[in-house]
C-alpha cells in the first residue's frame, strides 16, 4: 500500500471513524479534511440493501443537481440533419455521425458524455466494446438516447449526473467541489438522496440505505447518519 502523506494523516485525526455524523457536519468535515492542492471533488457513496444480480434491483438513472458539479461536461452528440443543428444550438461540444465513430475507433476520447438520437444507435452500437467498459455508452434510462437533444445537452451542461449501482451494491455520485458553499453541497446531497429513495425497488428487502459516506478527492471518508438527515428535512 502507498504510504499516506502527513497532511492526510493529520486530516484523519479530525474524523471519528466510529461515529456517523449529521449531513451538515459531514460536509463541514469533508471540506476541512481536504488535503488536495486543487479544488477537490466532493463525492457521496451509498451502500444500498439491494441485490444487483437481480434485474428488478438494478438501479440506474440520472438527475440534474440544482447547483451543478463544478465541472463542465464535454458533450458529444451523434445526430444528423435538423437534430445535429439542434445539438449545436444547445451547446454541444462535438456533433457528428460516422466521422466521430471513426475517431473513437482510432482512440479519441476528448469528451465526457455521449448523447445519441435513437436512429444513430445502430452505428453507435458498434462502439460498445470501447464505450461500455468506460461507462460512456448512451442509454435511454439516463436520458442520453433521445430525439430531444436540446433538453439532453442543456441538462448535462447544467449539472446532470448519472447514478448506477455496482456489483457491491454501491452508488458513487459527485455532488460538487470543496469550494462550494456548505448549503449548495447539502442541497445537491438532498437531491440525490431523495432520488434514490424514489427509485427504491419494490423487491428490495430490509434496510435500504445501509451506509452513506461523504468524501473528497484524496481525503478521508466521513460516515453520514441517514436518520438525522431525514429528521432535518
Amino acid at each position: 500500500m502507498a504510504k499516506k502523506g502527513k497532511k492526510y494523516l493529520e486530516a484523519v485525526k479530525l474524523v471519528d471513524r466510529s461515529k456517523a455524523y449529521s449531513v451538515a457536519e459531514a460536509i463541514e468535515l469533508v471540506k476541512k479534511t481536504s488535503t488536495a492542492k486543487f479544488d477537490a471533488t466532493v463525492e457521496v457513496a451509498f451502500r444500498l440493501g439491494v441485490d444487483p444480480k437481480k434485474a428488478d434491483q438494478q438501479i440506474r438513472g440520472a438527475v440534474v443537481l440544482p447547483n451543478g458539479t463544478g465541472k463542465t461536461q464535454r458533450v458529444l452528440v451523434f445526430a444528423k440533419g435538423e437534430k445535429a443543428k439542434e445539438a449545436e444550438a444547445a451547446g454541444a461540444d462535438f456533433v457528428g455521425d460516422t466521422d466521430y465513430i471513426a475517431k473513437i475507433q482510432q482512440g479519441w476520447f476528448d469528451f465526457d458524455v455521449i448523447v445519441a438520437t435513437p436512429d444513430m444507435m445502430g452505428e453507435v452500437g458498434k462502439l460498445g466494446r470501447v464505450l461500455g467498459p468506460k461507462g460512456l455508452m448512451p442509454n435511454p434510462k439516463t436520458g442520453t438516447v433521445t430525439f430531444d437533444v436540446d433538453r439532453a445537452v442543456k441538462e448535462i451542461k447544467a449539472g446532470k449526473v448519472e447514478y448506477r449501482v455496482d456489483r457491491q451494491s454501491n452508488i458513487h455520485v459527485p455532488i460538487g467541489k470543496v469550494s462550494f458553499e456548505d448549503a449548495k453541497l447539502l442541497e445537491n446531497f438532498t437531491t440525490i438522496f431523495d432520488t434514490l429513495l424514489k427509485v427504491k425497488p419494490a423487491a428490495a428487502k430490509g434496510t435500504y440505505m445501509k451506509n452513506i459516506s461523504v468524501t473528497s478527492t484524496m481525503g478521508p471518508g466521513v460516515k453520514v447518519d441517514a436518520s438525522t438527515f431525514s429528521a432535518i428535512k
